[in-house]
């Protein structure tokens, strides 16, 4: 039964009913640290002052800046069939894949979401995706120390800096050794990260292209890593595993990033998806749901939850993760989203943009005061060094009508001055011409 305590003597009742004498007896099992520091909450509104209220603050958003804004979410065209198919009831109100004689079209949505998901990457297996990319890298972490037995993991600190905080937090209260690596704005420093790799490392975590924007053949760091008895996690752009070297190719074991390019708005942090793909190998060693194609009794093709390695299937020591749910939806987006580009298509998007990005750092370079940094190739994003704080710059530029890109200070100390700046194919020619324009008039007034 439901008991709401409204007055003095029914307050005392729930409290007498309970076996306590006072509210603070009945929460003296929380420490102070966790408590409130007020119950004392304003007045509640009628439901006209909330609307208004609510849309006064939406107004101070600015929904209508011309983005370069990128640092692992992407501004992409998204078709419009991916909302009128994602859309769909029998799609947008389903539950759960668990009885698979009821579910034929979610499981055969997330059957071909990883059939997707493994040739974009190269890989063997892929899962029916997790909540992000910062959880999927963390996942991945945890795969690696179940195989090897080993507790120290080296991360690069080319690493998306957001993805490398919610791995931290993942991980607070496990007994898991991290090195990271310090890093400048440019390509991975092989000497810093190779010195970290012994044989009590479980997993070396890198990303491709880098937080940075720049493209790297990791090829020999996953070979000292095999030599090391280490396995060898890569997290992606997947949009540009369309036209760079897959860490399949590459020799990776794991495989992890965030699904938000594939067809997702970016949308103030989610809902999101993370995608997880691995050597056939590590299957049993993957979180989440893997859904898999068989046949029935009667010859019939059919699909079902192949493995569900989760603390509710099997007994808690023995499962791979907490995570209870996989992000159907998104991945159904995701899914879409491929589906309607295909492979031609998608290497075309990934094509168009590298070369906008390669020609705004071509416009940027002609201005004075500004450095673009070159330290190899690039894909969609680039990093450039200012003569004054980029967080400075990045004020200004909203006036101009720009999300100017992300300052690099908020995460990495000493990198105040530096901006990085991503494009992708909505941008125009016009659009990357009178930024460029902007930036000049910021950097010279």
């Amino acid at each position: 039964m439901t008991y709401i305590a409204n007055t003095d003597k029914q307050r005392a009742e729930m409290l007498e009913r309970c076996g306590v004498s006072s509210m603070e007896d009945l929460f003296r099992a929380i420490p102070a640290s966790l408590k409130p520091k007020s119950f004392d909450l304003p007045e509640g509104m009628a439901e006209l002052e909330v609307f208004a209220h609510f849309e006064k603050l939406a107004g101070r958003n600015h929904t209508d800046l011309v983005t370069f804004l990128g640092a692992g979410f992407y501004d992409h065209f998204i078709p419009a069939a991916v909302d009128a198919i994602a859309g769909r009831s029998e799609f947008y109100t389903a539950y759960t894949p668990y009885q698979a004689e009821l579910s034929q079209g979610t499981l055969q949505a997330i059957y071909e979401y990883q059939t997707y998901i493994c040739r974009l990457t190269e890989m063997d297996v892929s899962n029916a995706s997790v909540y992000d990319g910062g959880t999927a890298l963390y996942e991945a972490c945890q795969m690696a120390i179940a195989a090897t037995g080993r507790r120290k993991v080296v991360v690069d600190g080319g690493v998306n800096p957001i993805h490398r905080k919610m791995v931290h937090s993942f991980a607070k209260n496990l007994a898991i050794d991290f090195s990271e690596t310090e890093v400048g704005p440019r390509r991975m420093e092989r000497k810093k990260l190779s010195d970290l790799i012994d044989r009590s490392t479980a997993a070396v975590v890198l990303q491709n292209p880098n937080f940075f924007g720049v493209i790297d053949d990791q090829s020999d760091i996953v070979k000292l890593c095999h030599e090391k008895g280490a396995l060898a996690i890569q997290s992606v752009n997947p949009i540009a595993c369309a036209i760079i070297k897959t860490p399949g190719e590459m020799g990776f074991d794991i495989a992890t990033g965030e699904g938000q390019p594939l067809g997702l708005p970016v949308s103030f942090g989610g809902p999101y998806l993370g995608f997880m793909a691995a050597r056939r190998s590590l299957v049993r060693k993957m979180p989440g749901r893997i859904a898999g194609r068989t046949v029935d009794v009667h010859g019939q093709e059919g699909f079902v939850l192949t493995l569900q390695a989760r603390e509710q299937h099997i007994r808690r020591e023995k499962a791979t993760s907490n995570i209870c749910t996989n992000q159907a939806l998104c991945a159904l987006r995701a899914h879409i989203y491929l589906s309607l580009l295909g492979t031609e298509g998608l290497k075309q998007v990934a094509r168009i943009c590298r070369d906008k990005a390669h020609y705004a750092k071509q416009r940027l370079k002609r201005i004075s005061g500004i450095e673009v940094i070159e330290s190899g190739p690039t894909f969609n994003e680039f990093t450039i060094r200012l003569p004054f704080g980029a967080s400075e710059c990045i004020d200004l530029m909203i006036e101009k009508g720009f999300a100017a890109g992300f300052p690099l200070g908020r995460y990495y100390p000493g990198l105040d001055n530096y901006l990085l700046v991503a494009l992708t194919e909505k941008r125009t020619k016009y659009e990357i011409g009178w930024f460029a324009e902007a930036l000049e008039s910021v950097i010279c007034r």
